[in-house]
């Protein structure tokens, strides 16, 4: 078997380049001792102190919607949605990615609050995509929201939904504030507007570009991805999902230039997005992006501005976003959709963060939450 270019790169690689522009922050690196992951796979955790951070679930369940209406708007898909089956099937990606079988103690292993607050003092954002027509499911937004409010004691006004470069209308185009009583709705919180150090390998890790003045400055504890599945240009992949979502994060003008798949790859290892690294470690103490999300209830080949095609009825979770978008992209759009993706762009979604195919458990199968 050829060898892939992205065989080659080391976790060393990867955390050298990670721990430049930590200091943007204002932030101190401390870190817990490294822990084991599950036994299935043996790793050490590397980016989450709980949690096995190269496992991916998810769920196929047809009955998570009322009828087969693949090519129809987000509202109508909030008619046809079955919200308790939705938020039932959660619960149970939780209970697969976190090795628990209570929903509670899922939650609170999976969600994890700095050291000096409590969780009522606990500020979470939400990073949606507001781009197109494809948005995410109302039913999955409310459950995520709940699980802070409900499990773990944040308060409504804590949790933050924003979408930074297309939110302008979020409140209006998918008006989650009328089901989620308290939670605030950002639209675009203010723009990208301040300036953070990117790291490699965009533009040899000298690069500075805009983020969402919350994210950048340190001001959100927990953030989560929660993006939709559709497709894009080759350059990312050939998809759209967590990764490419934090073009709402930070200014996506760099990611339609030269070095566009460099960006990509530069803004999500900054840690404004995952944390900061320990130069000593390699560890993660507090991670800031704890969950990511693909809503696949409907999806489509085409994008980034298409309508849905196809109602998969699928629903995937991670805790690392480049494995998350890699095992779904390989596992879920190509071999059960058959729809093209650029091997090589995707092959670098693991190698920017120093990991190859061969360190995910089972070669990359997707945990199936339902247990078939």
């Amino acid at each position: 078997m050829d060898r892939k270019p992205y065989d080659d790169l080391s976790r060393r690689h990867f955390l050298q380049g990670a721990v430049a522009g930590a200091a943007s922050l204002g932030l101190g690196p401390a870190f817990l001792a490294p822990q084991p992951a599950t036994a299935a796979t043996g790793k050490q955790v590397l980016f989450h102190p709980r949690v096995d951070s190269l496992q991916v679930v998810g769920v196929h369940d047809p009955a998570m919607t009322r009828e087969v209406r693949p090519r129809c708007s987000w509202a109508e898909q909030e008619e046809l949605v079955a919200d308790r089956v939705v938020e039932r099937n959660i619960d149970r990606m939780a209970l697969a990615l976190a090795g628990e079988t209570d929903p509670g103690k899922a939650w609170a292993r999976i969600f994890v609050k700095p050291p000096d607050r409590p969780w009522d003092k606990v500020r979470v954002a939400i990073k949606t995509n507001n781009i197109g027509q494809q948005h995410t499911r109302g039913a999955v937004m409310r459950k995520i929201c709940n699980v802070f409010t409900g499990h773990l004691g944040v308060r409504p006004s804590s949790i933050h939904i924003y979408d930074g470069v297309h939110g302008r209308n979020l409140d209006r185009k998918t008006p989650y504030q009328d089901r989620i009583p308290g939670v605030r709705v950002m639209n675009t919180w203010g723009g990208a507007t301040t300036p953070v150090d990117v790291p490699a390998p965009w533009s040899r890790g000298t690069g500075r570009a805009a983020c969402v003045h919350a994210v950048a400055s340190g001001e959100v504890d927990i953030l989560v991805n929660v993006a939709v599945c559709k497709g894009h240009g080759g350059q990312f992949g050939g998809f759209t999902m967590t990764m490419k979502n934090h073009f709402g994060t930070f200014d996506p003008k760099w990611g339609h230039r030269a070095q566009a798949t460099e960006y990509l790859l530069a803004i999500n290892r900054t840690p404004q997005i995952l944390g900061i690294v320990s130069a000593a470690t390699g560890r993660i103490e507090h991670p800031r992006q704890q969950l990511c999300i693909v809503d696949a209830l409907w999806a489509s080949q085409d994008g980034p501005q298409a309508g849905s095609s196809e109602q998969p009825n699928r629903l995937f979770m991670g805790t690392l976003s480049p494995v998350l978008d890699y095992q779904v992209a390989t596992r879920f759009r190509r071999d059960t959709m058959n729809w093209p993706i650029d091997e090589d762009v995707t092959g670098r979604f693991l190698s920017a963060f120093g990991l190859s195919p061969k360190d995910l458990p089972e070669g990359g199968r997707i945990l199936d939450a339902t247990g078939g």
